[in-house]
């Protein structure tokens, strides 16, 4: 009879520790959740062909990521959310304006722009550190009116300085009175020289990195057991990753020769490439001693500074690195585009960075590189809907318009606000 009371008690105790993991999970990520539903019937509403759908997200996600990416360490270093990465774009953009000038095309353009562009980054992002080190705890409205100031300054340099204290007679660049850089400049010398180096459809690339990986899954297996010899601890784990990686080459392999129609979906591998080590950048450096320095400024500067760690140092680091990598973002971003609109390029990338980072469920204390992921696939998911289901849902599609400037700003207020709640939350369960 004890036995069995036992029994019964153990689970209800499992019940309990699952519902209460369920609820925490749900808890935690109510924003990408809630946002998951309203893709699904945006979807839906937009009756728009899936394979299309792929094709216009992989072009986004290969546009975007990388400056998403971007805002990941001011997070990890306790600075909040970066809008001053504006900043970074024009550093990009005043790189491109100088290599349209030189007529240098092509990918010897595209990497001259990277250079370029980063020391202007740099001083751009040590600026801006030493700025928040003066306002800190303010640091996001602080990078926000930076931003706007910082855009005054840069139309002030192409409107009224090119052409009277820079001297620059191009008619391609310049507006007709001699004064001023154009509005719309194309750049047709960069345009896909980054995307168009690898161009694969979904299949081939599907059965190229899925062997790939299985490689790399065999080799790193062979030198865990041979070289370290010990087992694996995770045995489900490694069968689920080798199962992952067999359904993606032999999947790739099958339809690589078939007619199906979501061969339409072309992936810039190279794109992608920079993207993924953008990424592995991300997860090393957490592992180095600036990136634990990082880390610990994030969760106390009091401690941080009693251990002995240069706290305004390693804050204006992280902005440093944050600003050069929204340089090269930028880059990414308008090479994919072909145009740049000289005055107006810039004005939203903190704004809807920062509303893709919050989207996949970040805070202002917590970013990871599945939270900037996710949040692109789902913020530029919508952007491709709402026009239409909008339009078929109320019979316009400037309602589906609005609702994209809306999900935009919306989301950032919504997600602070569920931010401050959780940890009111939090704070209540402690004192409890």
């Amino acid at each position: 009879m004890v036995e069995m009371n036992a029994k019964a008690q153990s689970v209800e105790n499992n019940q309990k520790s699952t519902g209460a993991y369920i609820k925490h999970l749900l808890f935690e990520n109510m924003v990408p959740i809630l946002f998951i539903i309203m893709c699904l019937i945006g979807v839906k509403l937009s009756k728009l062909p899936v394979p299309f759908i792929m094709n216009e997200l992989v072009t986004r996600l290969a546009r975007n990521a990388f400056v998403v990416l971007a805002l990941i360490i001011p997070v990890l270093a306790g600075m909040g959310l970066n809008f001053a990465i504006v900043l970074g774009a024009m550093a990009g953009q005043i790189a491109i304006i100088a290599v349209i000038h030189w007529q240098i095309e092509g990918l010897s353009g595209l990497l001259l722009t990277v250079i370029l562009s980063t020391p202007f980054a740099v001083a751009f992002g040590y600026l801006t550190g030493k700025l928040l080190n003066k306002t800190k705890g303010q640091e996001m409205i602080t990078s926000m009116i930076l931003g706007f100031f910082a855009n005054g300054v840069y139309q002030l340099v192409f409107l009224f300085f090119i052409g009277t204290i820079i001297p620059m007679k191009n008619p391609v660049l310049v507006l007709s009175g001699g004064v001023g850089i154009k509005n719309t400049i194309d750049l047709l010398a960069i345009k896909y020289s980054l995307d168009n180096i690898i161009k694969w459809d979904m299949f081939k690339t599907l059965f190229v990195f899925g062997s790939l990986y299985m490689l790399i899954l065999i080799g790193m297996t062979a030198y865990r057991h041979v070289i370290k010899k010990h087992e694996i601890k995770n045995k489900l784990k490694l069968s689920l990753y080798i199962l992952l990686g067999i359904l993606m080459t032999a999947t790739g392999y099958v339809m690589m020769n078939s007619k199906s129609m979501y061969k339409i979906v072309m992936i810039p591998v190279v794109t992608f490439i920079v993207i993924g080590i953008l990424c592995l950048f991300n997860v090393f450096i957490v592992k180095t001693k600036l990136g634990q320095e990082f880390r610990t400024v994030g969760q106390d500067m009091h401690i941080a500074k009693v251990s002995g760690i240069h706290v305004d140092k390693v804050r204006v680091i992280a902005i440093v690195i944050s600003t050069v990598l929204a340089g090269w973002g930028q880059i990414i971003f308008l090479q994919n585009l072909g145009t740049l609109n000289t005055y107006g390029s810039h004005e939203q990338v903190g704004m809807f960075a920062v509303a893709a980072l919050l989207i996949g469920g970040a805070s202002v204390t917590k970013a990871t590189i599945g939270h900037a992921i996710m949040g692109t696939l789902l913020f530029h998911t919508l952007f491709i809907v709402s026009p239409l289901a909008g339009k078929n849902l109320l019979g316009s599609a400037e309602i589906g318009e609005y609702f994209r400037a809306f999900v935009a700003y919306g989301v950032i207020g919504v997600s602070l606000g569920l931010h401050a709640w959780k940890q009111q939350v939090q704070a209540k369960k402690k004192a409890k």
